[in-house]
């Protein structure tokens, strides 16, 4: 529920909309890496990969039903984003769909996935928290801008303010070499080690998806007229 894979996501989107940019940037950044940390720590001591209940192996069963959620996740977030045009929406089902890629270190059930599933939370938290304290920016006195509109023409109005944010949407993106490429990197070649195959190319078939959202509000800030109103 406090990472937000489905099925619990649903409170995501609301809350992710509803809250102050400052609120939602803390529950985004603080509540995920806290939570993933008690995943990785809870699936270690609790299912061991020697846990045999009844003649079945309990360690497997989990392991798949983990990856269940972790493609449905990667699925349901990415689809969902791609029609978002609030950014703080938008935002949330990405964090639905990063997390299905974090959770791709705790099926490789190894000590190298573990540690990439913890490098990746570790990124996404930066990479969120660079996100939204771009929104915190463009906000004005009177009110919240967190429309994606609300981004274009940057690159003429606030050159350096719009290279940093097409920085941090290219993070996210997993586009090399920044760092979000390294932290899927490194969680699907953990899943590669462990056998899964199938599940590498469906996160890399994924991540092919995702682009696009962040990629739109790159073309937003350097392709598109700005309105005017705001300069950063």
């Amino acid at each position: 529920f406090k990472i937000s894979a489905v099925p619990f996501h649903f409170w995501t989107p609301d809350v992710y909309e509803g809250a102050p940019t400052p609120v939602t940037a803390f529950v985004s950044v603080a509540s995920k890496a806290a939570s993933m940390a008690l995943l990785v720590r809870f699936f270690v001591a609790v299912f061991p990969e020697t846990l045999v209940i009844d003649g079945q192996d309990m360690h497997n069963f989990w392991v798949n039903m983990i990856a269940a959620v972790s493609v449905i996740s990667m699925l349901l977030g990415n689809v969902l984003a791609l029609s978002q045009r609030n950014i703080k929406r938008l935002l949330a089902y990405s964090t639905i769909s990063h997390m299905g890629f974090l959770l791709l270190g705790v099926i490789a059930g190894t000590n190298d996935g573990y540690a990439a599933s913890m490098f990746y939370a570790v990124v996404y938290a930066l990479m969120s928290l660079a996100a939204f304290g771009a929104l915190i920016l463009i906000c004005q006195a009177d009110a919240e801008r967190d429309e994606t509109a609300d981004f274009a023409g940057f690159a003429k109005t606030s050159p350096g303010f719009a290279l940093l944010a097409m920085m941090v949407m290219f993070s996210l993106a997993g586009v090399p070499p920044f760092a979000g490429f390294w932290a899927k990197w490194f969680v699907i070649k953990e899943v590669l080690a462990a056998g899964y195959l199938w599940l590498a190319i469906v996160s890399v078939l994924f991540s092919v998806i995702g682009a696009f959202y962040y990629l739109r509000i790159v073309k937003l800030m350097y392709f598109d007229s700005p309105d005017g109103s705001v300069v950063v």
